[in-house]
């Protein structure tokens, strides 16, 4: 016959001599499922850091930080993430001014809004205050009172500087019926009327 090798056998548990069944073990915890407003935010800043104010968390002050912020507990002050994104989630309750690059409100917010790109307001959000933002967007459901004041969002060439052109030859030449009593600048305003 063949033998067993001493590392291939295990033994079977033997039946107690109480007479009392084995307890089976308790089953594994379910994985826990992020709240929807952080998931949501994950994936808008593919996974960037994302500072959180919880449920039972009361700020009173002036916060400010380079990170998005999610605040679902109380804030009472002013919030400013100046090129973040900030999200007042279902159970948060804002009594400040928030500046930010984008705003997005699930709870109550009393306080003006200034955000640089967007403002979204869901369907169980509730503003009491003015927003200043280049675009919005408010879910059927939400309560706003309020002004809204549209910004012109800034063209990319705005936020190139001009450089002035150096040659002589662009530099217009006087007409000798017209005496030159000052230099000739060849910059100026676009709201100055064009001198000749």
């Amino acid at each position: 016959m063949w033998k067993r090798k001493e590392d291939e056998y295990t033994p079977t548990p033997e039946p107690s001599s109480t007479g009392s069944p084995s307890v089976p073990a308790p089953p594994a915890p379910a994985p826990r499922v992020p709240d929807p407003v952080v998931r949501s935010s994950e994936t808008l800043r593919g996974g960037a850091d994302v500072a959180t104010i919880g449920k039972s968390v009361v700020v009173k002050g002036e916060l400010s930080g380079s990170e998005d912020l999610i605040v679902d507990g109380e804030v009472e002050g002013s919030i400013s993430l100046r090129g973040q994104t900030c999200t007042v989630g279902p159970n948060g309750r804002v009594r400040a001014n928030i500046e930010a690059r984008n705003v997005i409100v699930h709870g109550k917010v009393n306080g003006d809004i200034k955000a640089t790109e967007r403002v979204e307001l869901r369907k169980t959000a509730s503003l009491a205050g003015d927003i200043s933002t280049a675009r919005i967007s408010i879910d059927d459901g939400a309560f706003f009172k309020g002004g809204i004041d549209i910004q012109k969002a800034e063209p990319a060439s705005a936020k190139t500087e001009v450089k002035p052109q150096a040659s002589a030859a662009a530099a217009p030449t006087p007409t000798p019926a017209t005496p030159v009593t000052a230099p000739v600048t060849t910059q100026g305003s676009l709201l100055e009327p064009k001198k000749m």
